[in-house]
């Protein structure tokens, strides 16, 4: 059974109505291991972060455990607590974010007494992590798990997911995302996101992508995704209704994977991620029902 680790932050969230506010839990590669999951019951999807001993620590916990996330790699430190974010979004979907998350027990991820350990990572046959994942770790533990990935059989799917306040400057977010996407095997990047990271424009962008990955897609919103490493050229139709474009790219992630992992088609999985995003924006917060 194929068995995926994915690796990041899960938060508390607060998406905001006005002035009511809706409690979950939410992070980016947290919402791609749910709809994953959904996308492909039988492939076996574990969530590696660290949580607290608190009751926010144990409302994450519970929450993962309900998606059926495997929760085994999940690491406890006491005294810790998880991250907090909110949501607003404007009349078109387009959504902002407050966080507060600079003491989140996640960015203590792989360090046990000041030395490097990533055994938990052990057993699995992919990895799937994203910008934010590296972002918030510590420079010298983002370079060590970048060494440790290519040391090992562990097959990489990376998403850049861009966030500049994550990181210590923009040459520091350049230099550690190429570091990672040559070792990555399913790539997942968002035009937008790679046009701000590298001060590119749309088409450097999927000229560059479409030469470097051997396999994944270019997500590129209402546009459809641009398949990466085989020609697929097909129709993609809009979203009925946008209320809420968050998590639009950690869902076409988990559709996309989910379908490939199974065995479908690079087609099929395009289209599976591209329509099960579509269903997500037409719904507030990171996660709709089931």
């Amino acid at each position: 059974m194929t068995k995926i680790a994915c690796v990041g932050e899960a938060m508390i969230e607060l998406s905001m109505d006005g002035q009511s506010a809706k409690i979950g839990v939410a992070g980016d590669t947290l919402n791609t291991a749910i709809y994953l999951k959904r996308s492909a019951p039988d492939l076996t999807v574990d969530y590696v972060t660290c949580l607290g001993d608190d009751p926010f620590s144990e409302q994450v916990r519970e929450f993962i455990a309900t998606q059926r996330i495997g929760c085994d790699a999940i690491r406890t430190i006491p005294g810790k607590s998880p991250g907090l974010y909110a949501i607003t979004t404007t009349d078109d979907g387009e959504r902002a974010f407050t966080y507060w998350r600079s003491a989140s027990a996640a960015r203590d991820m792989f360090q046990f007494d000041g030395q490097f350990d990533f055994s938990v990572l052990e057993g699995y046959d992919f990895v799937y992590l994203s910008g934010i994942t590296l972002g918030i770790l510590p420079q010298a533990v983002r370079l060590a798990l970048i060494d440790h990935l290519q040391s090992t059989d562990l097959r990489v799917i990376y998403d850049s997911n861009y966030r500049p306040a994550l990181w210590e400057d923009e040459a520091t977010a350049q230099n550690v995302t190429r570091a990672i996407w040559a070792h990555t095997d399913i790539a997942l990047p968002s035009i937008d996101d790679e046009m701000a990271l590298f001060r590119e424009t749309a088409s450097d962008v999927e000229s560059r992508c479409q030469k470097s990955f051997i396999n994944g897609a270019l997500k590129r919103g209402a546009q459809g995704p641009l398949s990466l490493g085989s020609d697929v050229v097909q129709d993609y139709p809009p979203a009925k209704k946008v209320i809420d474009t968050t998590a639009a790219g950690d869902s076409f992630n988990g559709g996309y994977l989910g379908a490939l992992l199974s065995g479908k088609s690079q087609a099929e999985a395009l289209r599976s991620g591209h329509d099960l995003a579509a269903r997500v924006v037409r719904h507030r917060g990171a996660i709709i029902p089931e």
